[in-house]
Formats: C-alpha cells, structure tokens, sequence
C-alpha cells in the first residue's frame, strides 16, 4: 500500500505544478482580458495549493506506511485522496462552470483532509 500512496501523491503533485503554471500564465491572462475574474483566480489556485499540499501528505503516509504498516495508515491515506478529489476537484468545477452548486460540497473535502491527518497523528502516537 506504501508505494501506491507515493505513486498517486507524486502524480497528484505533477498535476498540481501543471495546473498551477496554467493557472498562472491561461487564467491570468483571461483576467487580464476581463473574461475570468480575479476571484475565480484565487479560488483556482486554492485548490492547486492545496492538491500540492496534501499530494505531498500522500506521500508522507506512503513513506511512514513503508516503515510502519497501519490500517489506520491506509485509512489516512484514502482519505487524504478522497480530500483531494472533493475539496480541489470540486473547485475546479466550480470555477470552470460558475456552477455554485459544486461550491457546496468543497467543505466535505476539508473534512477528509482533518480526519486525514488526526489519523495520521494518531496512527504515530498507536504504537
């Protein structure tokens, strides 16, 4: 299960670099011409900030579950993907179709993301 979490988490990563150079250099430039708004922007790169972020937490459990195997581990880790895909994904579908229905279910993502990490913290401390 290790090395599963370390490869998603690394190509979540790379997907994060990309999406924020797009973020970057495409969406800006659609501010610029007043067809993208600033607030989309900052909403955009939110969830590119965080998607790096808790890639990387994917990859941490990866690493401790190499050395520590815990079903509590697996948990985290499935979790911290599921976080990833509701929180960032949702927002990119809110700012990709001005739907704020998708906005709605952007906190369930932060929810995965703390229960995530309790149980990583705890799956330390478990020992």
């Amino acid at each position: 299960m290790s090395s599963t979490f370390i490869v998603i988490g690394a190509l979540l990563a790379a997907l994060a670099v990309g999406l924020g150079a797009f973020g970057a250099h495409g969406l800006t430039r659609l501010v610029e011409q007043g067809k993208f708004s600033a607030q989309d922007l900052e909403t955009f790169h939110t969830a590119v900030y965080y998607q790096m972020i808790h890639a990387l937490g994917l990859i941490l459990i990866g690493l401790l579950s190499a050395t520590r195997p815990s079903s509590l581990l697996d948990a985290a880790g499935w979790t911290m993907l599921a976080g990833i895909l509701v929180f960032s994904g949702f927002l990119y579908t809110y700012v990709g179709t001005g739907n704020k229905l998708f906005a709605m279910f952007v906190p369930l993502g932060g929810v995965a993301f703390i229960l995530a990490w309790l149980g990583v913290a705890i799956a330390a401390v478990w020992r």
